[in-house]
């Protein structure tokens, strides 16, 4: 399939082999300014190192500045791009001090392409009638609260560039109630409602393109503590997900807008 005409929106079931492969090349992401959180592990670090691998300016959001350090270091040494690290709790962001750092970005780029936010935290896997009200807050804060102070904070900066991205992280129990999966659950639901309305709202009046991807079972250490015995190697690393996160992110993926996405049905390809 080739690129669609311009204001052509497309489906979830039109991204083939060939849109994806469209992105694949070591200059996709040239010149583009990208912030991933929880850029110090997993899935948040493979995608810093593949956006920078790409061409792109990354911003690196973490809670650990030794994890952030460590990635900044591989990507300094493997790629020419300047990454920037911001340890920064999202437990603890405000409207405040999202807005310092749109600011900073600002500053010190002149813009913003791209978006990913990839924190989460796991919380409690127990009943809702016995769930600690003080962890559901801090689930809540870094999965949800956090991703709406960023959104409104940085959406300015997205929307002055030509192709302005924002990916949320979403789950499958975000989309189906299980049990004893509280607080994370709940939070994916309202992550995946949080997308909606603003790729809505952004369709008709913006080129800045808004999605979810659920990674699935994905080999993460918070996988690895949401189900303790399970063999990590039965279930892909975060690396094998990376043509989707990549695609989506580039100027190719324009005719696709406020779809939720799952990362395994694109791993035979």
């Amino acid at each position: 399939m080739t690129q669609p005409e311009p204001g052509t929106l497309l489906s979830r079931t039109d991204l083939t082999l060939d849109l994806l492969h469209q992105a694949q090349t070591s200059d996709a992401l040239a010149g583009q300014v990208i912030v991933v959180t929880g850029a110090g592990d997993g899935i948040g670090k493979a995608a810093a190192l593949d956006f920078a691998s790409a061409g792109a300016q990354v911003v690196l959001i973490g809670r650990t500045q030794e994890k952030l350090e460590a990635v900044y270091d591989q990507i300094e040494a493997t790629t020419q791009t300047e990454p920037i690290i911001l340890p920064l709790d999202l437990n603890e962001l405000t409207t405040e001090s999202a807005q310092e750092l749109a600011h900073g970005i600002e500053q010190t780029y002149g813009r913003l392409d791209g978006l990913l936010l990839n924190a989460s935290l796991l919380g409690d896997k127990m009943s809702i009638a016995q769930y600690p009200p003080k962890v559901w807050s801090s689930v809540m804060n870094v999965n949800l609260n956090s991703a709406f102070h960023m959104t409104q904070a940085l959406l300015p900066l997205l929307e002055a560039g030509p192709n302005g991205r924002i990916i949320y992280t979403t789950s499958s129990v975000g989309r189906e109630g299980r049990a004893y999966w509280g607080a994370y659950a709940v939070s994916k639901f309202a992550t995946e409602g949080l997308m909606q309305t603003l790729a809505d709202e952004l369709q008709n009046t913006s080129r800045v393109r808004v999605h979810c991807i659920n990674p699935g079972g994905t080999r993460t250490g918070m996988r690895a503590k949401a189900y303790p015995g399970e063999d990590p190697q039965t279930v892909p690393t975060p690396e094998v997900h990376m043509p989707l996160y990549r695609y989506l992110l580039s100027p190719n993926s324009q005719p696709f807008n406020g779809i939720s996405w799952d990362a395994r049905d694109f791993l035979t390809q």
